[in-house]
């Protein structure tokens, strides 16, 4: 490089450099004003708002407590900016709340549960480091008591009717016990035996005033931050249409009272595959089903255009 070039080298990295503090401050928000996103950025990061009043099952939230609301503000924070997980209980929600809200409807649960559904599972069958299975996570003690059956082959708390049911009864237990539909979804989280022997340590009668293991202190907030969401989407940053959405279910039932040797088999038979056997049937375990004698197990099957086709789990069961 020739000596005679520095001047201009140097006279042009002045310009540069006094064009980018110009433009710095010119974007730089003035004292007490808000600050905007620089160009291409993707979202502006701010704090969610509270709403001002809020309830679970018509049971009003003390958010005057600052705990209270702190912990209700971190559940908030953390579904509202998991945009990817979200946005697929978005997804997943459209294809299985009209059935929760019916079955909780029938059984006398307050609608707001079905939030809890979306907490515990995300509507998946996903399985617990606990052991604790299905939309309901339920383990295997609490499930047999409330009519689930498990065996080598079977396993009910995967199906999202019967294991809806099977938490129905369990939420009319808890809330005949104490009195509270708050109580009830703490009760199902750490169990009633649990609960009550805390609520009788701590001498208090409200979810709200006890001081819990953190699972469980953040358990109806998480309740609480999915409803509110989900009742405001757009306020939280969603903007989702119909189209987004996962379709309902659509299949035939037939009803089974006798044992498959081979399921491979039976779909095969049914114009239908394994694979899709298991996906709308996620209770069966094995590849084969032993039943137990005199009851009659629901088979969901692919709708073809001659059959009934169910947008939600049948009514019926045996």
């Amino acid at each position: 490089m020739h000596r005679s070039s520095y001047p201009v080298l140097l006279f042009l990295g002045l310009l540069i450099t006094l064009s980018v503090i110009f433009r710095s401050s010119q974007q730089s928000p003035q004292s007490g004003e808000s600050p905007t996103a620089l160009p291409g950025t993707p979202q502006q990061i701010v704090p969610v708002e509270i709403p001002a009043q809020l309830d679970f099952a018509g049971e009003p939230v003390p958010l005057d407590i600052t705990d209270v609301r702190e912990r209700l503000d971190r559940e908030l924070l953390v579904n509202t900016y998991w945009h990817s997980n979200t946005l697929q209980l978005f997804k997943l929600a459209s294809r299985w709340l009209s059935l929760i809200e019916k079955i909780l409807q029938e059984n006398g649960i307050p609608d707001d549960f079905k939030y809890m559904a979306l907490a515990e599972s995300g509507f998946r069958n996903v399985v617990s480091p606990a052991d604790a299975v299905g939309f309901w996570q339920f383990l295997e003690g609490a499930a047999k008591d409330y009519g689930l059956e498990i065996s080598v082959t079977v396993d009910e708390r995967y199906d999202p009717l019967l294991s809806t049911l099977a938490a129905c009864r369990y939420l009319n237990d808890a809330y005949q016990e104490f009195g509270s539909w708050t109580l009830a979804a703490a009760a199902f989280n750490m169990g009633k035996k649990r609960l009550k022997s805390v609520l009788e340590e701590q001498k208090v009668t409200s979810y709200y005033e006890l001081y819990l293991n953190e699972e469980t202190a953040r358990y109806v907030f998480r309740v609480l931050a999915l409803k509110e969401i989900f009742s405001n989407p757009q306020k939280y940053g969603f903007f989702i249409k119909p189209e987004d959405l996962y379709p309902p279910l659509k299949y035939r039932v037939v009803f089974v009272d006798y044992d498959i040797a081979d399921l491979a088999a039976f779909a095969q038979e049914n114009k239908t595959n394994y694979k899709t056997l298991r996906l709308l049937n996620p209770w069966l375990r094995k590849n084969y089903l032993k039943t137990q004698r005199g009851k009659v197990y629901q088979v969901r099957l692919p709708a073809t255009d001659e059959d009934k086709t169910f947008s939600a789990l049948s009514r019926k069961h045996g």
